[in-house]
């Protein structure tokens, strides 16, 4: 009940509102506030007054200026970097190993031997075209050539250039039997799509870069058709390639190593991966608590058009990462010993709305497929996916050096025959990688390896003889020499130091200098506080008020208005609205439009609209005897 009355009382006070006018609330304000400026505008003589005003109006529109500066600065998110050093024992970092070479050459030498000797026939047409045009090629095989052939394009008139095949085929009009040198045309490769009705060239400023991408591109789709069980059959085995392990004082082998397949070096080995065991520690920095490698990597056997660069590649990489050793490895070279000493450098990036990280992947709109390896998010694993699901919905086939989603194929010249074209445009898409990019986000943890490489030969001359001989027998158990300083590198990796950095972002601008430097402007330039905010937030809500009961009243009479306007005379009274009520056949004598007097006769007087009068029989006086008759008639 006391609830009630409260809530009327509450409802009566908002109805009345503030009771004072306009005028009467800024007068009351300014006399009240604790803000310096308004009270000499009230207090003041005429001329002061209007100085007062006029100051305090410029200092308010400075405060609120200074305001949006502030919050501008700090709706910018932006982030300070400290740099601290701390000393630890550390986890010794992922080391992969990986060959120059993906495969053997003479295990895939069957796969190859048709490209191969198409390959021999096209560095003899770009180094000696007049010798080499007369040769037979019938025993070449032309299929793989047809699908992506190399071409000469000669720009001795650069508004008309003619497009040269090297196998005799002219096109744009040119003469039978024209030749013309590496020299003086350039190579190109020729990218068609449709049965070979849109076409475009890859133009390339070496013969040699091109030759290369063209065998890349050939070998691609041949491997992009084998099994993976048999590509890693075909690659150089561990125990091939890890002749010698050591790690600190303990020694190890082969068997250490997990072994994965990478599409551009094939069998690749990774030591101290912890996918199932727990990382090791490294006991001490410095080169003798490290891990020393001695690898054969065979180059008598390597691919010779696939490969042109002979050396082992490896990569530090943190534990259960995916190593995208390609662009992030270095080459070990051969017939030396390489040293390489390790710094550490942790990156924490402050996450929204700060930068744009992630800490898992979780929320990248990309479908990770190196999650099948169980690794941990990275962005080129993202660039990566992104890019193979821009190639399986645009050329319908994914691309072999990149993970495959499950039902899906591989491109390849058989089944779809104008992959090439869609993956060089594709490729050379900016659009597809300003989108991959944007998708895409940094890792907001991430430790990176700084290393420090230094070569020396390895063995040296003295003792070359008896290091071959002890390698040799330990691997093939042969008293003969079975290594060669070509094919023989020794690697040394190590923490230099235990002391690491930590690169962290923090925020440059948080909720403590933004209201610090809010409060400093307004108390200095009009001495006001948190509370003078409260008494001009009072003073608006009062506004608001007298403005919605303003409106309500002006609604009100506007409602008012319109009613009256209903009536085209007085409004009826109130017996005439209860006989309208309990009467339907009632019409007020209101005057309004009736019938044409001319539809009546001149001495026929018009209708006079009303309702019939009442039977009044109840109320006249009866004989006795016939109400005595009427009620025996009643009672039979």
């Amino acid at each position: 009940m006391h609830i009630k009355k409260y809530l009327l009382k509450c409802l009566h006070r908002l109805q009345k509102g503030p009771g004072y006018t306009y005028k009467e609330l800024l007068v009351w304000y300014c006399n009240n506030t604790n803000t310096h400026g308004p009270k000499r505008i009230i207090c003041e003589g005429p001329k002061k007054k209007a100085m007062w005003f006029l100051i305090t109006l410029l200092f308010t529109s400075l405060v609120c200026w200074e305001w949006g500066v502030f919050i501008k600065t700090y709706l910018s998110w932006e982030v300070s970097v400290s740099l601290s050093i701390g000393f630890k024992t550390m986890d010794f970092p992922a080391v992969t190993i990986c060959n120059a070479s993906p495969f053997q050459y003479s295990k895939v030498k069957h796969l190859l031997k048709d490209l191969d000797e198409l390959m021999e026939v096209v560095l003899e047409r770009i180094l000696a075209p007049e010798q080499s045009y007369g040769n037979a090629s019938k025993a070449l095989n032309s299929t793989i050539w047809n699908y992506t052939p190399l071409v000469l394009i000669d720009e001795q008139n650069p508004h008309h250039p003619v497009v040269l095949d090297l196998f005799g085929d002219n096109h744009n009009g040119s003469a039978p039997g024209r030749t013309c040198t590496a020299q003086a045309c350039k190579v190109a490769m020729r990218l068609c799509s449709l049965n070979g009705t849109v076409c475009t060239f890859r133009n390339f400023t070496s013969a040699t870069r091109a030759v290369t991408e063209w065998y890349l591109l050939q070998a691609t789709n041949i491997f992009s058709q084998v099994p993976n069980q048999e590509l890693v059959e075909m690659g150089y085995p561990a125990e091939r390639l890890i002749l010698a392990c050591l790690f600190g004082p303990e020694p190890c082998s082969y068997r250490n190593f997990t072994s994965i397949f990478h599409p551009d070096y094939g069998n690749c080995y990774i030591f101290n991966w912890g996918m199932t065991e727990k990382a090791l520690p490294s006991a001490n920095p410095g080169a003798e608590f490290g891990l020393k490698l001695i690898l054969d990597i065979g180059q008598d056997d390597y691919v010779p058009f696939l490969t042109s660069t002979a050396g082992a590649r490896l990569m530090l990489h943190e534990q259960r990462s995916y190593p995208f050793i390609k662009d992030e490895g270095i080459y070990a070279m051969s017939g030396t010993e390489t040293s390489i000493g390790v710094l550490v450098d942790k990156l924490e990036r402050k996450g929204e709305p700060y930068s744009q990280c992630t800490m898992n992947g979780s929320d990248v709109p990309v479908r990770n497929l190196y999650s099948d390896y169980n690794t941990t998010y990275s962005i080129q694993a993202c660039i990566r996916s992104c890019f193979q699901d821009h190639m399986i919905r645009n050329c319908s086939c994914g691309h072999y050096l990149y993970p495959l989603p499950h039902g899906q194929r591989y491109c390849n010249n058989r089944e779809f025959p104008d992959w090439a074209y869609c993956y060089s445009h594709l490729r050379m898409s900016v659009a597809q990688r300003e989108t991959c990019i944007n998708m895409c986000k940094e890792s907001c943890n991430d430790t990176q390896y700084k290393m420090t490489i230094s070569m020396a030969d390895w063995p040296s001359e003295a003792s070359e003889d008896w290091i071959f001989h002890v390698l040799s027998q330990e691997r093939d158990q042969s008293t003969n020499i079975t290594l060669s300083r070509k094919g023989i590198v020794k690697l040394n990796i190590y923490f230099q130091e235990f002391n690491y950095r930590t690169i962290e972002e923090s925020a440059a601008n948080n909720i403590v200098w933004l209201l610090s430097n809010l409060g400093g402007q307004f108390g200095f330039w009009m001495g006001g506080s948190v509370l003078c905010l409260i008494e001009f937030g009072e003073i608006l809500i009062d506004f608001v008020w007298i403005t919605i009961i303003k409106l309500v009243a002006f609604a009100k009479s506007l409602r008012q208005r319109r009613a009256q306007a209903c009536y085209a005379g007085p409004p009826p009274t109130v017996a005439e609205l209860v006989e309208a009520h309990t009467n339907f056949s009632f019409e007020p004598d209101v005057p309004g439009p009736g019938p044409d007097p001319g539809t009546y006769p001149d001495e026929q007087t018009l209708p006079i609209p009303g309702t019939p009068p009442p039977n009044y029989d109840s109320l006249r006086l009866q004989p006795l005897d016939i109400i005595e008759s009427d009620s025996e008639g009643d009672a039979v």
